[in-house]
């Protein structure tokens, strides 16, 4: 990597930031809050990239991020909560803190000692939780993977995958409870409780679960664009067609190579 070419690129960036924040009426106007939705739209663009590995696109919603986190930071110097130089200050000590194995005497053996010595490093500074740092707004998949993998840090976890997979299929006969019992608020959290337990079992399979759920979602979405599209060939819509009749359409489908 070219570091002078780097910081080039990057100081070019902070000054069209500035000739954009001052001279278009579209960028002037945007706020921390504008920007939000945005923001989390060009984050998804990006997971799409790396979820079917297009580093074309891996690279360009970089870009797009990296827009962002600089016009983040220029709306907070024009109201004089932070400058830029502060920011990047702040995430390299924070780095230093909390990797006392590169930059101090700290000695860990693996990843796992790594991950449990920075949540430990949270704690001392002032977090009441070592939950605390899983943001609201994740999606739920999502959080639960990362709530799981925090509980993990201070020993809250399984020992090996058979036990999860025990507390899977308990959870489903819970559900099996509930649903006989017909009451809906105790059906839903007997369901939230077996996803959870889900989650849990694809962390023990190393399986992320979030993203092996989004295969299916593509996989279904183009099974099913495709059965359409075999439908109409036949001169029919899928509405006009009986579940017999679909069904049959998606074996074919099923059955082929894609």
């Amino acid at each position: 990597m070219d570091r002078a070419a780097v910081a080039a690129e990057f100081l070019r960036l902070l000054g069209i930031m500035d000739d954009l924040r001052e001279k278009c009426p579209w960028d002037r106007k945007q706020t921390i809050q504008s920007l939000r939705q945005l923001s989390i739209e060009e984050l998804y663009e990006l997971a799409d990239a790396i979820s079917t590995e297009d580093w074309k696109g891996i690279k360009e919603e970089l870009g797009d991020l990296f827009l962002h986190l600089v016009f983040y930071a220029k709306i907070g110097a024009e109201q004089g909560r932070f400058t830029l130089d502060e920011v990047l200050a702040g995430i390299n000590q924070k780095l230093i803190d909390r990797h006392p194995h590169i930059y101090g005497d700290v000695k860990v053996e693996n990843e796992d000692d790594v991950k449990r010595n920075w949540e430990q490093l949270k704690l001392k500074e002032g977090k009441k939780s070592v939950l605390s740092g899983v943001p609201k707004s994740l999606p739920a998949t999502v959080k639960a993977m990362r709530l799981q993998e925090k509980a993990k840090q201070v020993g809250f976890e399984w020992d090996n995958r058979d036990q999860v997979w025990d507390k899977v299929t308990e959870e489903m006969d819970e559900l099996k409870e509930a649903l006989a019992g017909g009451d809906a608020e105790r059906i839903e959290e007997e369901f939230g409780d077996l996803v959870f337990s889900m989650i849990n079992y694809a962390r023990f399979l190393q399986v992320d679960a979030e993203h092996a759920l989004e295969r299916t979602n593509k996989k279904f979405m183009d099974r099913f664009t495709r059965m359409e599209a075999m439908a109409s060939e036949q001169g029919k819509a899928l509405a006009d067609m009986n579940l017999a009749e679909m069904d049959a359409l998606w074996n074919i489908i099923k059955s082929q190579k894609t």
